[in-house]
């Protein structure tokens, strides 16, 4: 029996037609235009939902090559929300240390091919990776008998732009480095004490035009469509530590006189994890000024006695 009264939208999207040149022929995949140690501009912003103790929003896109024909995007929008410290349940056990839970859930309109509701095995992958990299940056025992919650909503995913797929390879490396600076952002907005500003960054190795391996900072998706190998580092730039790495074919490169290791993966996602943790310091920073902006006060001219005539 159907559900009379909810209306669902199509089970996917359609772009409008495009006309191409006649002396064009094929579709051309888009190339990278940004230099290889060049990131993605970040737009974020902190204290987007009221009602939450923290709460960031951020925003990743990669524009396309104009030149070509292929209606796609790279955009990545999450948004994230932190609730608590709040009191463990009376019926819970004693626990000296704080307890978080981190859960990613997709829009049903977050990628191409529409989704269901239900949680499936992707976000419960990116949850777990989510939630322990959280784990290495919060100092757990300032909140004994406590608990907190780490929602993260992805609103557009970067999925498969020839398929329409769901978000697989690079693109789910992508999205957990999003998860990542969005909740820690979300984290430093409710105040809660941590090492470190965490920051998570991605690099790849791919092959340049004279066929050689070049490694590159925050690659998209659909600006490469093959690569070598990738990585992506969770990384506590002042203890210079690494709380989560997470790395995909990284044997298709062998350490040589002419190819890139895997020390030379980490790196590069280490670089892209500081220039990511440099928006990060200055969004906070200029959230705590204008929360903490001292009042005008009032001239003298302002508090003078006016006089009512009748």
């Amino acid at each position: 029996m159907s559900d009379r009264r909810r209306i669902n939208g199509p089970a996917g999207t359609t772009y409008p037609a495009v006309f191409v040149n006649p002396n064009q022929s094929g579709k051309s995949q888009p190339k990278r235009s940004r230099k290889p140690n060049e990131l993605r501009k970040i737009f974020l912003q902190v204290g987007v939902i009221p009602s939450a103790s923290g709460s960031a929003y951020l925003e990743l896109e990669s524009q396309p090559n104009k030149t070509t024909f292929v209606s796609a995007s790279s955009t990545i929008k999450l948004s994230c929300s932190v609730q608590g410290p709040k009191p463990l349940p009376r019926t819970a056990s004693f626990s000296p240390n704080l307890q978080m839970t981190a859960s990613v859930k997709f829009a049903p309109f977050a990628t191409r091919n529409r989704l269901g509701y239900i949680r499936d095995s992707t976000e419960k992958d990116l949850g777990l990776h989510l939630e322990n990299a959280l784990k290495g940056a919060i100092i757990p025992d300032r909140w004994p008998k406590s608990a907190i919650d780490v929602a993260v909503t992805v609103l557009e995913g970067e999925d498969d732009q020839e398929t329409g797929d769901r978000i697989a390879g690079l693109g789910l490396f992508n999205m957990l480095a999003g998860c990542i600076n969005v909740a820690m952002a979300a984290i430093a907005d409710a105040r809660l004490d941590c090492l470190d500003l965490l920051a998570a960054g991605v690099g790849a190795i791919i092959l340049g035009p004279d066929m050689k391996p070049v490694r590159v900072l925050d690659p998209a998706a659909i600006e490469h469509p093959e690569m070598l190998s990738s990585c992506l580092v969770g990384y506590l730039p002042s203890r210079d530590e690494i709380v989560e790495l997470w790395c995909n074919d990284s044997g298709s490169t062998q350490a040589g006189d002419n190819d890139l290791g895997y020390e030379e993966l980490v790196d590069s996602a280490v670089a892209a994890a500081r220039g990511a943790q440099t928006v990060l310091k200055e969004v906070l920073l200029e959230s705590l000024t204008q929360n903490h902006a001292p009042s005008k006060k009032l001239t003298n001219e302002s508090t003078k006695d006016v006089e009512m005539i009748g």
